[in-house]
């Protein structure tokens, strides 16, 4: 999302409104606020105290995962990527790019969010992650939120479509591979070089564009899943959903001089060719 200048609500090339925003976060712990909770009494260092943190992580996890509590979280990379109401790819956004400044990320998402404010949010395990990250972002730096939270504080209805609790039945089953697994089916790239568990040491690297583009690689594995899951519902077709498919492989090889990043996705890029 861009700022309220330059961001319209109709995309002039196809003639449809923006009905959709597709999001997706990446995070780093903040060892400063561990300690001010956790660890005040050990006077431990930002790096000590967020390896003591990874590890009484990895001791509480049923598959030694050491990923922090979201509470605990920083914002580094925020991706969006902008739907019609035809379902097309109108635009994609890395939030703050190049620099992607913690608080500056967290200011122009929360500035973009209200321009759509007929637009729903669609994300991927975001009702348990990513949202209560850029909440939590907003309550630290004061940024008001009037519009999304009247919208999303019902509890049976609300601007926010997760596709992980849509696939897992609200909690009934656990998705073992997530959205990997989803994307994959599909022949697109899912997992590739990066993974999540290495955000952390890609940041203390100071590798922040890897990070965003990691971030960015997600946004759209989740829009090609959302795009499948609107099939399923019947609001297109299976015909229509491969033209989406091919219109949005083609939008993406154009922007791929303004997001090198796009190269690398459309090169893993596989067709759908479902088994057995």
């Amino acid at each position: 999302m861009a700022t309220v200048e330059s961001q319209p609500r109709l995309n002039t090339e196809t003639g449809t409104r923006t009905a959709f925003l597709i999001v997706d976060t990446e995070s780093v712990p903040d060892g400063r606020l561990l300690n001010l909770v956790k660890y005040a009494e050990q006077k431990l260092s930002c790096e000590e105290a967020i390896e003591k943190a990874r590890a009484e992580a990895r001791d509480n996890s049923w598959n030694n995962s050491d990923f922090v509590p979201v509470a605990f979280q920083i914002p580094v990379a925020v991706c969006v990527v902008r739907v019609g109401d035809d379902f097309s790819l109108q635009a994609i956004k890395c939030v703050d790019a190049p620099l992607f400044r913690p608080r500056e990320i967290v200011r122009q998402f929360w500035l973009g969010v209200p321009l759509y404010e007929r637009a729903q949010l669609v994300t991927y395990n975001g009702r348990c992650f990513d949202m209560p990250l850029l909440e939590l972002a907003a309550f630290r730096y004061g940024i008001a939120l009037r519009d999304y939270l009247e919208k999303c504080r019902k509890r049976f209805s609300s601007g926010h479509l997760d596709l992980c609790e849509w696939m897992n039945n609200y909690g009934a089953v656990r998705l073992t591979g997530g959205l990997d697994l989803l994307a994959k089916l599909l022949g697109k790239p899912g997992k590739m070089e990066v993974s999540g568990d290495q955000v952390y040491e890609l940041h203390r690297a100071g590798k922040v564009q890897a990070i965003n583009d990691y971030c960015l690689f997600d946004t759209l594995d989740t829009y090609f899943v959302f795009l499948r899951t609107r099939l399923m519902v019947g609001d297109i077709t299976l015909e229509q959903e491969a033209e989406l498919v091919k219109r949005g492989r083609a939008f993406l090889a154009s922007k791929a001089d303004e997001l090198p990043a796009l190269k690398t996705y459309l090169d893993n890029w596989g067709d759908w060719q479902p088994w057995p």
